[in-house]
């Protein structure tokens, strides 16, 4: 099963990567903390984040659990540490950034459908895991609350200098290569040096085609398909799909629904059946304020 994250046993200690968006692939924090437990409490913990931040409880999980842990831990920043990502970072008993790397931290956000009762909940919820959140934030790096709930608001982007200054990181490290491609459309204020990175890893390498034989005397050829036509529908299909897949909790099924070229419509249907039979499981991996079963809930 592919996973966002990787334990790497070492002469001395361990080395943990979280390449990816925590709690992607239908892979909870449950399993990770699973895979840490089997580590000597007091292994010395190198852990290496480039992740674009993902499920906010998961985090908060990983956090504590790293918080707990007798042995130092050492986190590198190999790139990005947005979102939910930057809050384990500060689990770290030192964080090094590389010269470009960025490190992101904003409010909790979510997805509910439901009443003005499950809103109303939706947002009590958000207004606590937001307080965790700053609290976190300010005991690293030692500013007050208020300075950090500010920050986190305007949704900041700090790059390794401006984390150091910040007190969010320790040690500044040489540059690194960026090694993953991440959707960073769901931020408002990402900055461009990342969007043109983040392109720039999207954008396939072309070869030219050989040209296409000439149609016999008589024959009618049709009008030749536009590349970049077919392109964009493609891009937006997959994106439409993930979207879907994201927003219904079921992140894992759309590297199936991709293969397959499953219709829009029948992604939909298939989400709805997805979610209605693990509505139970949700409830008990994520706790929802509120009485209504029926409110569909996600928060990053």
């Amino acid at each position: 099963m592919k996973t966002w994250y990787s334990i790497c046993a070492l002469d001395e200690g361990a080395e943990i990567s979280i390449y990816d968006e925590i709690g992607a692939y239908g892979v909870s924090a449950k399993a990770f903390l699973a895979d840490l437990g089997k580590l000597p409490d007091a292994a010395p913990l190198t852990l290496r984040l480039n992740s674009p931040g993902g499920s906010v409880f998961d985090a908060v999980a990983i956090y504590n659990t790293l918080k707990r842990h007798a042995g130092n831990v050492t986190v590198t920043i190999d790139g990005i540490a947005a979102s939910a990502a930057s809050y384990i970072a500060m689990a770290g008993d030192e964080i090094i950034m590389p010269e470009n790397a960025f490190l992101m931290i904003h409010d909790p956000s979510g997805l509910v459908m439901g009443t003005a009762a499950d809103m109303r909940s939706m947002a009590e919820a958000l207004d606590k895991v937001g307080a965790s959140l700053i609290k976190g934030y300010a005991a690293k790096s030692g500013k007050a609350e208020d300075e950090i709930a500010k920050l986190m608001a305007a949704e900041t982007w700090f790059d390794a200098s401006e984390a150091i200054d910040m007190g969010l990181a320790d040690t500044l490290a040489a540059p690194v290569k960026m090694a993953a491609r991440f959707d960073m459309s769901g931020f408002r204020n990402t900055p461009e040096a990342i969007v043109a990175t983040m392109k720039a890893k999207a954008d396939p390498v072309t070869v030219e085609p050989e040209p296409a034989p000439k149609p016999a005397v008589g024959s009618k050829a049709g009008p030749e398909p536009d590349p970049a036509t077919i392109r964009t529908e493609a891009m937006a299909y997959a994106k439409t799909v993930v979207d879907l897949c994201r927003l219904a909790g079921q992140p894992q099924m759309a590297a199936g629904f991709l293969e397959a070229e499953t219709s829009l419509e029948d992604v939909r249907k298939a989400l709805i059946d997805a979610r209605a039979a693990a509505d139970p499981d949700i409830s008990a991996t994520h706790p929802q304020p509120g009485p209504a079963p029926q409110a569909k809930r996600g928060v990053m």
